[in-house]
């Protein structure tokens, strides 16, 4: 594949000029995303056996975390195409012949996967329940029904992956490839969120939607079509580092702030008094030590799911608390959008949205913190010589 040579910090600072008309407007952030389609970002968790760079987990965070220093709405677009492309790598689960196809036009053009999977009634699958779209068979393949909630980047994407139900004898549940634009797709523009205004994650609407019989993935029966919390927290982990990215943009946007600011009762810039010393060091505690925690947790064992949940509430948390604390430090400007500090107190308000949301994500930590004392319980109360069995 062959892009515009572009590194990842010339993407981002094309990125983020362009990110407060988006953020104002909430219009679909073309500018952000051609950028990284011209860097190849876009494709960078390709496999190698498809031409591609074979990027891991730990490589599109990196690339989240820079994205999300110039727009976190930019980042999570382009993360959603990184983790199908993450996938496919590991689990080769689409057709080849669409695969390969997709990949070719994506030298031409963005291309941008993304999973509708939220519905109205059900809400997020995190939470168990099954799918109410329907995926009807039709004599030339499937016809999609139903409606899905916060679809990130609803009006740029060339695909959604719509999670739907069959209507066989046997009920089977399935990830359906429908290409945008298709007759029968209503983008429903009703995202109007605090933060994260760029994403566009509107409803749509699916009304018999034809694809073809091949534009399918992974159809199982539905006792094991359940999302898995657990097998998902290093993806969700890799999310945070969006946020990280935009709290290292506050962090930066206080500290030019506390250089620039010089009062003419003090005659110097507010950087060298002591309470600004001591709020950029709060900042920096809670900054840098997300960014610890997050790198951390992925460069090691991504099969330990409550490491990985714990690492992604702790980093979340810290980011909250740092920007939070970079606003109140700088009192009335830090709430003018002039400074762009407001902005990124906005976007990283969801940085514990994403499912599993921070509720489930602490029961699940809770549960197993349950089953292991009564683990130890059971273990200190079987008979010595059962005990030494089981444990050898």
């Amino acid at each position: 594949m062959s892009y515009e040579p572009m590194t990842l910090e010339h993407a981002v600072r094309e990125v983020a000029a362009a990110a407060p008309e988006s953020d104002r407007t909430g219009a679909f952030p073309w500018a952000g995303i051609r950028a990284v389609h011209r860097a190849g970002l876009l494709e960078s968790t390709v496999a190698t056996r498809y031409g591609g760079q074979g990027g891991t987990l730990s490589t599109s965070a990196h690339i989240l975390a820079a994205l999300g220093r110039g727009d976190p709405s930019v980042a999570l677009i382009t993360a959603m195409t990184l983790f199908n492309h993450l996938a496919q790598a590991k689990r080769g689960h689409w057709p080849e012949g669409l695969y390969k196809e997709l990949l070719s036009k994506a030298r031409q053009k963005p291309l941008l996967l993304n999973a509708a999977r939220v519905e109205p009634e059900l809400g997020s699958p995190a939470r168990g329940g099954l799918p109410a779209t329907v995926a009807r068979k039709t004599a030339n393949g499937w016809s999609i029904s139903g409606r899905k909630r916060f679809v990130t980047g609803a009006h740029g994407l060339t695909h959604f992956l719509v999670w739907a139900h069959t209507d066989e004898h046997q009920p089977r549940v399935g990830t359906f490839v429908v290409p945008n634009g298709l007759p029968g797709i209503t983008i429903i523009e009703n995202w109007k969120s605090l933060g994260m205004r760029a994403t566009g994650s509107h409803d749509v609407e699916y009304s018999n939607v034809e694809i073809p019989a091949e534009h399918v993935l992974d159809l199982v029966d539905p006792s094991v079509a359940e999302q898995d919390n657990r097998g998902h927290a290093a993806m969700t982990l890799a999310l945070t580092a969006i946020y990280l990215g935009a709290a290292e943009a506050a962090q930066e946007a206080f500290i030019r702030f506390a250089h620039e600011r010089v009062p003419t009762n003090l005659g110097r810039p507010i950087a060298k008094t002591e309470r600004f010393i001591t709020l950029s060091g709060e900042i920096d505690l809670l900054v840098s030590g997300a960014r610890q925690i997050i790198f951390g947790a992925l460069d090691g064992d991504l099969s330990d799911a409550e490491r990985l949940i714990r690492a992604r509430l702790l980093a979340g948390r810290q980011i909250r608390e740092a920007v939070q604390i970079a606003v109140r430090g700088i009192g009335n400007p830090g709430l003018n959008e002039d400074l762009g500090l407001e902005r990124h107190f906005r976007n990283v308000q969801s940085v514990l949205v994403h499912a599993p949301q921070e509720d489930t994500s602490v029961a699940i930590l809770g549960k197993a913190a349950f089953d292991r004392w009564d683990k130890a319980e059971t273990e200190q109360a079987l008979p010595p010589k059962l005990a030494i069995a089981k444990t050898a």
